[in-house]
C-alpha cells in the first residue's frame, strides 16, 4: 500500500503559505509507515518543533489501474474517508530553502492519519463535500472540495500516468487554509459532511 499525496491544492492554502499556484497536481509520497495505527495518540517527533495538521480528503483506490482516463476515474474507487497530512514545517523550509526533496517533513512514521471511510454511494456530490478539523472542539480547519484546483477524477488520471495505482492505495487529496502547529495533549477530530471519521490525541 502506498500514500499519494497532491500539494497545494487549495487557493487560500497556497496563499497562505506563499507559494507559487501549480499548473499541475504537486505530487509527493508517503510509505506506508507512516500511516498512524488506529487509536494510537500521534506523538510529535523529537526532530520538530512546529508539527503542523493538514486535514485532507482521502480516496482509497479498489481497482488497479495505470493510465486512467479521467471519464473512468470513477471506477476505480468506491470510498471516501478524512485525514491527517502531518508536516514538520520548520523542517520543510529547512529543506525546500536548500532545494531538497521533502519526505524528511512530510513521510515520517505515523504523518499519516487515516480515519474511517465512507461509501461513495452515500455521498451526495463528490465535488461538494464539506470537512472540517477541530482542535479541542474549536474549528480551525474548513474545506470543500468544490474548492480544490484539481479534483478528484484528474487527479486520479494524473498520478495513474506516472504510479501503477493497486488495491488498497490511498491518495491524499491536498488541505485547506488553516494549517497550524499541533501541542502535546490537543485532541484532533475530523468531520466529513458532519460525520466524525477520527479522533486523535497529541502527545
Amino acid at each position: 500500500m502506498k500514500i499519494i499525496c497532491i500539494g497545494r491544492n487549495y487557493t487560500e492554502h497556497i496563499t497562505e503559505l506563499q507559494n507559487e499556484k501549480p499548473s499541475e497536481p504537486v505530487v509527493f509520497l508517503k510509505p506506508d509507515t507512516a500511516v498512524l495505527p488506529k487509536n494510537f495518540p500521534f506523538y510529535i517527533p523529537d526532530f520538530s518543533k512546529d508539527v503542523h495538521h493538514e486535514v485532507e480528503v482521502l480516496v482509497k483506490i479498489s481497482k488497479v489501474g495505470k493510465y486512467i482516463d479521467r471519464k473512468f476515474a470513477h471506477k476505480y474507487y468506491d470510498e471516501i474517508g478524512l485525514g491527517i497530512d502531518f508536516t514538520a514545517r520548520d523542517l520543510q523550509k529547512i529543506l525546500k530553502d536548500k532545494g531538497l526533496p521533502w519526505e524528511k517533513a512530510k513521510a515520517f512514521d505515523g504523518s499519516a492519519v487515516v480515519g474511517d471511510f465512507l461509501p461513495k454511494t452515500e455521498i451526495d456530490s463528490l465535488e461538494n463535500i464539506k470537512f472540517e478539523l477541530t482542535t479541542n472542539g474549536k474549528t480551525v480547519q474548513q474545506g470543500n472540495t468544490a474548492n480544490m484546483l484539481f479534483k478528484i477524477d484528474e487527479i486520479i488520471e494524473y498520478v495513474s500516468q506516472y504510479f501503477t495505482l493497486k488495491v488498497g492505495d490511498i491518495i491524499f487529496t491536498g488541505t485547506p487554509e488553516g494549517v497550524a502547529a499541533v501541542q502535546a495533549e490537543d485532541v484532533l477530530e475530523g468531520f466529513l459532511n458532519g460525520k466524525k471519521l477520527f479522533r486523535l490525541q497529541v502527545k
